[in-house]
């Protein structure tokens, strides 16, 4: 018995050659980009998903408000946020922001299973990590620079003479900035490195605060414990105090002797505050060093 020859369709389904403009490398960098500060406050989802990042907005806002009223009732002879301090008074929120919203932007992708198809295209590993941080750091603008901004204008709106407040004050918009930006990039590359390590939100935000909470408690307890200067060095364990060295550096402040202020332990440690800029600078090389190596991992 002969065998029958196999039998075939052709079907012609009108597929073509795309022949239109491609926008490449740079135009994924930025969807990616935008997409992912958006939604780091919920924009284009149900209005629960903006409850967090919005509130925790509102009260970064808080300390600057307050010391506006002061200053419009006092002309600010009563100081009770300065700008060097600022940081340190909104750490915690900064902190929680970056738990909440660092989940959000990298798992996503990974519970999507997205990330191949978005490496098989134009998009490289690394442009992936650096939009991302791009976006988280962006995003925490509004905790970090928008509060410092509207408390400086807040003060020279309050003042007699508007321009001559900010001939005399104009000096502290380089270090407002230079330390906002310093103190973004910062958190939000420690939190990307550590949310990046899980697909589950629950355990990437729990991740997220307990590095934080957990060093500066051992930042603490060490300093405490701990005669030596080796206590001292210890500060350098806690991201919360190294953000407050670097801001105190690039003010040209000195730590407060005050036991009740929130840089009686940078004052305790006696240590240079460059030091903390170089230690945050280390930081932030490690955490996107450990980023790119989560990404360098996954294969097309």
């Amino acid at each position: 018995m002969s065998e029958r020859p196999a039998a075939g369709n052709i079907y012609d389904l009108g597929y073509r050659r795309y022949e239109g403009i491609r926008l490449g490398r740079r135009h994924a960098v930025l969807t990616v980009y935008i997409h992912s500060l958006r939604a780091a406050f919920g924009l284009g989802r149900p209005a629960t998903a903006k409850i967090v990042p919005f509130g925790l907005a509102i009260l970064a806002l808080i300390p600057a408000t307050i010391q506006l009223g002061i200053a419009a009732v006092a002309s600010d002879v009563v100081e009770l946020y300065s700008h060097s301090g600022y940081y340190s008074y909104v750490q915690w929120i900064i902190a929680l922001f970056v738990a909440a919203v660092a989940p959000e932007l990298v798992g996503r992708d990974q519970r999507s299973r997205v990330l191949t198809l978005y490496f098989s295209r134009s998009l490289l590993r690394v442009d992936y990590a650096l939009a991302k941080v791009a976006a988280l750091t962006s995003a925490l603008f509004v905790l970090t620079l928008l509060p410092q901004l509207v408390l400086f204008a807040g003060r020279a709106f309050a003042q007699d003479s508007l321009t001559g407040y900010i001939r005399d004050n104009w000096k502290d918009l380089p270090p407002i900035l230079a330390s906002g930006l310093l103190i973004c990039l910062f958190f939000g590359a420690i939190a990307l490195a550590i949310a990046s390590q899980s697909k589950r939100r629950a355990f990437a935000t729990g991740g997220v605060l307990a590095y934080f909470a957990i060093s500066f408690a051992m930042a603490g307890i060490l300093l405490a414990t701990l005669d030596n200067d080796l206590g001292g060095w210890a500060l350098l364990l806690s991201p919360f105090h190294i953000a407050q060295g670097f801001t105190l550096w690039m003010f040209n402040t000195e730590p407060s002797r005050s036991e009740s202020s929130s840089t009686y332990d940078l004052y305790r440690a006696g240590i240079a505050l460059w030091v903390y800029g170089a230690a945050a600078g280390g930081y932030l090389f490690a955490a996107l060093g450990i980023l790119y190596r989560r990404y360098q991992g996954i294969a097309t």
